[in-house]
C-alpha cells in the first residue's frame, strides 16, 4: 500500500485557504484514503505517529519545510512490495528516507535527496519506472547526473533553483516536489552562520520556510537530523520550521518487528516467543538494534532473551548513547542499607507503588543529599535494585564544542524516554545540571539547564522516569530542580547518630569487607568524632590487616574474624579529616532541605521545631560560607 499526500494545486498568486476549512477527496488525499473534514491525515495503522504529524501539518498549509530529529537512524515500517492494496497488516522495514519516498510522498512527481556524502539524487524506492521518470526530469534542468553538484553550497543553490522555478512554470507544468535533506547538522550547524557559506544555507533555507508561495503549491522539504539541537537555532527554532521528535520504538512496534525478524531468519515457534519477549524487555532499543540481537540469536541458535541478553542491551545501548549513560545492574536491595531507617521506609513504599503500576502516586524525582561518605550512590542503586528495573548514570555530556552538549544531552534523554521505567542517578548535581546563568560559555549551562527542568517536570514520565539527584551541597542546586513536580522528595543522609545505628554500620562495613567482628563488637563508640560510613569501612580495614600482620609474626594463618583488641587499636589509630566546618556546611544544607520531618534524628527534629529554629541554621549556614568562601 502507498500512500501519499497531495494538496489541491493552486495559483500561487491566490489568497491562502481559510484556516480550519474542510478538506475534501477531490483536494487532498492521502494514498486511497480520504483526507477527513478538517485536514487530519488517514494513514495505514501501521505508520508511525510523527507520520501522521507531518502530514498534518502540511495538508493544514501551516508549514513546508520540516525537521525530522532523534531516532532518524533506524527502521521504519514501510508497506511490503508484494501487499494488496487494502492489506493494512503486511508490511516490511526501510530507512527513513524509504519510508518518506515510498509512503509520504509515494505519488509525488519528484523526490530529491541530497546529503554532503552522496550529493543530489532522486528516490523512488523499488520502483524502477518511477526512477527513470525522475531522473530524466532532473536531467533535463541539471544536466548530466555525472554532474549533479555535490559540494553544499552549489547542491542547495541547485534545489533553490529548481524550486523557483516550479513555482514560475504554468500549473499544468508545475510538479510535485519533495527534497529530503539528510544529515542537515553538516549544512547548517549551530555557529556557522557567521562564515559565508553558512550564512548563504541558512538563508536559503529560511526562505523555504517563510515563502508563502510554496506553502501553496505542493512542496516538501524535510530536514532529517540527529539532534535538533545540532542545527543553527534560527532554523531549528523557527516557527515556520515543524519540528518533529523521532521517538525510540514503543513495546507493540518492537514487538511486530521482532516476530517479522524471526520469522524471516527462520527460527523456531520457540525462538519467535522468545524475540517476541526480548522485545518486550528492550526498552531503549532501537529496531536495528533488536535486529542485531535476534542475528546473533538466530546464528547462534540460542533464546534471543537468554542469558545474554541483559548485556547486548546494556551494550547497544551505551554504543547508540555514545558513552553518555552507564547502566548499573543493582546487585543489591534496600535492605543492605545499614541506617537510615525513615528514608528506607519512605524509597521502600514508593519502590512498592512503582512494582504494582500506582505510577500516579509515585514521586517524579529524589533530592538525596547530605554530607560525604553518607552512603547516597550506595542508596539509590539500592532504590533501584528493590524496584527490579534498571539503573542508569547519566555521566559528563559536556563537550567543548558549541552545540555538542545540548545534542548529546538531547540523544540521551531520548534514550531515557524509550527505557522507563528507569532510575536516572546524577551524581554530583550542583555541577552536573548547571542553572539558568550562561556563566561565559554561550548559553550553554542556561539551555542545558532547560531541558533537564523540562524533562524532570513532565509528569507524562511520572514512575517510569525516575530521577535521583545526589548532592552533597544541595544549596547550590537551582530551586526550579527541588521544586514540587521534580525532585520533589528531598532525603537527608546523616552520619550514625547513635548506637545503634553505628553497630548497624560496622556489622555492614564489615560484610562489605568480607569479615565478621568478634561478638560484642564494636562497643561503644565516640559519637563525636562524625565517622561517616567510608570513614568506618577504613577502621575495619586497618583492623583487618593488623591481623594480618600479627599472624604473619606469628606464623600462622589469619583468622577470618576481627578481635576487639585489633578493632579497638584501629579505632584509636583513626583521625577524622579535618574538614569539619565544610562537613558541618554539608549537613546543616541538607536539614534545611528535607521535606519530611521524619527523615532528622531527633535533635534535628527538635532544633527545627524551635521557634527560630530554621531562621538561626539559614543564619548558620550562610556564616559558614563565608568563611570558607563557598
Amino acid at each position: 500500500m502507498t500512500t501519499s499526500l497531495t494538496q489541491p494545486e493552486k495559483d500561487p498568486t491566490a489568497p491562502p485557504p481559510r484556516v480550519g476549512a474542510a478538506t475534501t477527496q477531490a483536494e487532498a488525499t492521502l494514498g486511497t484514503s480520504a483526507t477527513p473534514a478538517g485536514g487530519s491525515t488517514a494513514l495505514p495503522a501501521w505508520c508511525p505517529p510523527w507520520a501522521e504529524r507531518l502530514g498534518d501539518a502540511y495538508l493544514s498549509g501551516t508549514s513546508c519545510v520540516f525537521l525530522l530529529h532523534g531516532n532518524v537512524r533506524d527502521l521504519v515500517p514501510v508497506a511490503a512490495p508484494s501487499a494488496p492494496g487494502g492489506r493494512d497488516d503486511v508490511q516490511g522495514w526501510g530507512t527513513v528516507s524509504d519510508f518518506l519516498c515510498r509512503e509520504m510522498f509515494g505519488r509525488w512527481d519528484i523526490v530529491l535527496a541530497y546529503d554532503v556524502g552522496r550529493g543530489l539524487r532522486p528516490l523512488a524506492g523499488p520502483d524502477a519506472g518511477r526512477l527513470r521518470v525522475m531522473a530524466q526530469w532532473l536531467t533535463e534542468r541539471l544536466g548530466n547526473a555525472a554532474t549533479w553538484p555535490r559540494e553544499p553550497d552549489a547542491a542547495i543553490a541547485a534545489i533553490d533553483a529548481i524550486l523557483e522555478r516550479n513555482l514560475i512554470d504554468p500549473p499544468e507544468q508545475r510538479k510535485r516536489i519533495a527534497v529530503v535533506i539528510d544529515h542537515a547538522q553538516f549544512l547548517v550547524p549551530d555557529g556557522e552562520a557567521g562564515t559565508r557559506s553558512g550564512a548563504a544555507r541558512l538563508v536559503r533555507m529560511l526562505g523555504w520556510a517563510t515563502n508563502p508561495l510554496l506553502r501553496r503549491v505542493n512542496v516538501a522539504v524535510v530536514l532529517l537530523a540527529d539532534a535538533a539541537a545540532d542545527l543553527h537555532p534560527q532554523l531549528a527554532a523557527n516557527p515556520a520550521v515543524t519540528a518533529i521528535d523521532v521517538p525510540l520504538p514503543d513495546a507493540a512496534e518492537r514487538e511486530r518487528f521482532a516476530v517479522a525478524a524471526a520469522t524471516a531468519a527462520g527460527m523456531s515457534a520457540g525462538q519467535v516467543e522468545g524475540a517476541r519477549r526480548a522485545a518486550a524487555l528492550g526498552g531503549g532499543l532501537t529496531l536495528e538494534s533488536l535486529r542485531a540481537v535476534i542475528a546473533m540469536s538466530a546464528r547462534e541458535d540460542t533464546a534471543a532473551d537468554g542469558a545474554e541478553f541483559a548485556a547486548r542491551k546494556k551494550d547497544l545501548i551505551e554504543r547508540s548513547c555514545r558513552g553518555l549513560v552507564e547502566f548499573i545492574q543493582p546487585r543489591l536491595t534496600l535492605d543492605a542499607v545499614a541506617g537510615h531507617a525513615e528514608a528506607k521506609n519512605r524509597l521502600q513504599a514508593d519502590a512498592r507503588a512503582i512494582k504494582r503500576g500506582q505510577f500516579d502516586v509515585a514521586p517524579m524525582g529524589y533530592l538525596i543529599c547530605g554530607p560525604v561518605g553518607t552512603g547516597k550512590s550506595f542508596i539509590a542503586e539500592c532504590y533501584a535494585g528493590t524496584v527490579g528495573i534498571p539503573c542508569v548514570v547519566l555521566k559528563n555530556f559536556r563537550s567543548k564544542y558549541v552545540g555538542e552538549t545540548e545534542g548529546n544531552l538531547e540523544h540521551a534523554l531520548g534514550v531515557l524516554r524509550g527505557l522507563g521505567p528507569v532510575v536516572v542517578v546524577i551524581d554530583e548535581a550542583d555541577a552536573a545540571l548547571g542553572n539558568r546563568q550562561s556563566d561565559g560559555d554561550s548559553g550553554t549551562s542556561a539551555r542545558v539547564f532547560s531541558m533537564i527542568a523540562r524533562q524532570m517536570g513532565d509528569t507524562r514520565y511520572r514512575g517510569k522516569i525516575v530521577w535521583m539527584l545526589l548532592t552533597s551541597r544541595p544549596d547550590l542546586l537551582p530551586i526550579d530542580l527541588k521544586r514540587q513536580g521534580r525532585a520533589e522528595v528531598h532525603i537527608p543522609l546523616f552520619y550514625p547518630h547513635d548506637q545503634a545505628e553505628m553497630d548497624d554500620m560496622f556489622a555492614a562495613m564489615a560484610r562489605k569487607c568480607h569479615v565478621t567482628l568478634a561478638a560484642g563488637l564494636p562497643g561503644p563508640v565516640n559519637l563525636e568524632l562524625g565517622l561517616s560510613g567510608a570513614d568506618i569501612e577504613s577502621v575495619v580495614l586497618a583492623a583487618r590487616r593488623r591481623g594480618l600482620e600479627r599472624a604473619a609474626e606469628a606464623g600462622t594463618v589469619a583468622s577470618g574474624t576481627i578481635s576487639a583488641e585489633d578493632l579497638r587499636a584501629a579505632l584509636d589509630d583513626f583521625m577524622p579529616s579535618a574538614q569539619g566546618l565544610e562537613k558541618e556546611m554539608q549537613e546543616t544544607a541538607a536539614v534545611l532541605e528535607c521535606t519530611e520531618k521524619r527523615f532528622l534524628p531527633q535533635h534535628w527534629q527538635e532544633e527545627m521545631g524551635r521557634p527560630g529554629g530554621r531562621s538561626r541554621l539559614q543564619e548558620r549556614l550562610a556564616a559558614i560560607r563565608d568563611v570558607i568562601g563557598s
